[in-house]
């Protein structure tokens, strides 16, 4: 299983960025994605995540409203449009997957077992 995550970059506060992250040598349908993010010094941060099967979606609080998650299962690809970008949105931003997360654990990273490489995302003020 492979997770490549792209489309980080550095922009200004206010400005959007679309991440994708694209999976191989999986069903991939079958998985539920998330995203995570990391700060230096810190643990993961869970960002949003998209189940499997009926793609419910989960968010954390702090980018409610501002991103939106989606997957296209043909392409095999998770994206995570991010609007309205803030300095604190400042980290690398990792996508991962996992084939029986619960609802309730699609926010603990623990509950994931592939991982991305990680895209940086730097948001100036």
């Amino acid at each position: 299983v492979q997770l490549q995550a792209s489309g980080g970059g550095l922009v200004q506060a206010g400005d959007s960025l679309r991440l994708s992250c694209a999976a191989s040598g999986l069903t991939f349908r079958s998985y539920s994605i998330a995203w995570f993010r990391q700060t230096p010094g810190k643990g993961r941060d869970f960002v949003a995540a998209i189940k499997s099967g009926g793609g419910a979606l989960f968010y954390a609080d702090s980018v409610k409203g501002r991103f939106a998650v989606s997957r296209d299962n043909s392409k095999n690809t998770v994206n995570l449009q991010m609007n309205r970008l803030k300095p604190e949105d400042t980290a690398v931003y990792y996508c991962a997957a996992s084939r029986t997360v619960i609802n309730t654990s699609m926010n603990k990273d623990q509950a994931y077992n592939y991982w991305g490489q990680g895209t940086q995302v730097t948001v100036s003020s």
